[in-house]
């Protein structure tokens, strides 16, 4: 008698999960009914086979082509840095992407970053993440619990996979690689704008940091961001779109300026030679005088008569030369003859 508890059980867990099964076809038979209704409607129909429909369709297609076209451009270019390094195969990537050659793809590129912009400023993206991930923990918490309360299985097992998924070594390594390309596609274009490598690619940094550091006190860091942005993907597409306008009124504008500067170096050279004229002549003048003055002082310095300089008597308090007796002219004479000394003999 003691088998019977174990059979029983053992009966109703078998009709619990016969239960289950049966549900769960059920709604996965209404589920499949309602969708072959709702398509095998004649709207329906119109709709999926009309013209409509079939631009879709090819709007679609042409996205996909030109979003692989996009990704097989990751290719390293042929050309080198002026030191000789070879490019990331993210300079062509990101030149195709800019360049507009494929429009879809870059349209869409430009205005999911927009978006992002945007969602950034003004959604709470973090705080959203936090309750998506709380709701969505709540909702296969309680289906399990309830699943193993009412049919002793649990509902969000039910949908575990088999396995796993896991991030191969191989995908890994890919993503890690392409990640060391990404940064050294920046690390390589800092330095040839800092290096001034493309003036015109440095000389459009230097503006653009220039009016950044003033705008940045008027707009806020995601506004500016955002106008970055819009001329990175702008500018290239109004070029592609204007070239042979554009090309004409750089070349006039290049013309222009390069007449003006052909006339500022004639003007230059014209007053440097009439300077160097008037500063020879003046050299040559400066140089005679000089040679001049040098000889006629070498010829007075050599007559008797210039090494005698009379020296004017100062007259001062009305005193005249007259009034001092004549200087004498002879020598003094002793009066007293002097006593000679006797010999003394030895």
């Amino acid at each position: 008698m003691s088998d019977f508890p174990s059979n029983t059980s053992t009966t109703s867990t078998e009709g619990t999960t016969s239960t289950m099964e049966n549900a769960k076809n059920t709604v996965y038979d209404n589920a499949s009914a309602a969708a072959n209704a709702v398509g095998n409607h004649p709207l329906t129909q119109s709709v999926v086979n009309g013209p409509m429909a079939d631009n879709v369709r090819d709007q679609h297609q042409k996205t996909q082509a030109e979003f692989s076209n996009l990704a097989s451009s990751r290719t390293t270019p042929t050309t080198q840095t002026a030191t000789g390094q070879q490019l990331t195969h993210y300079h062509s990537f990101f030149y195709n992407l800019l360049s507009w050659e494929n429009p879809r793809a870059s349209g869409i590129a430009y205005l999911s970053t927009v978006a992002f912009i945007f969602a950034a400023r003004y959604l709470d993206i973090l705080r959203y993440s936090f309750k998506i991930t709380y709701m969505t923990l709540f909702v296969t918490v309680l289906a399990e619990g309830l699943g193993k309360l009412a049919f002793s299985h649990g509902l969000t097992s039910q949908f575990r996979p088999k396995k796993y998924y896991t991030v191969s070594k191989e995908t890994l390594d890919s993503v890690l690689g392409d990640v060391h390309e990404l940064i050294n596609f920046f690390v390589i274009e800092s330095q040839r704008v800092l290096f001034a490598e493309n003036v015109f690619v440095s000389l459009t940094a230097l503006i653009g940091s220039f009016i950044s550091y003033y705008l940045i006190k008027l707009i806020p860091f995601w506004g500016l961001t955002l106008i970055a942005t819009s001329v990175l993907f702008i500018s290239p597409l109004v070029y592609k779109t204007n070239k042979e306008l554009i090309d004409n009124t750089l070349a006039q504008i290049s013309s222009i300026v390069n007449q003006q500067t052909e006339q500022v170096k004639q003007l230059a050279s014209q007053h440097a030679s009439h300077v160097a004229e008037t500063t020879k002549q003046y050299a040559g003048e400066y140089a005679h005088k000089a040679q001049e003055m040098i000889g006629s002082a070498r010829s007075r310095s050599g007559s008797p008569e210039a090494s005698r300089v009379a020296s004017p008597t100062a007259k001062t308090n009305g005193i005249k030369e007259e009034d001092f007796p004549a200087a004498p002219k002879e020598e003094f004479k002793s009066g007293i003859p002097a006593e000679e000394e006797p010999l003394i003999a030895a």
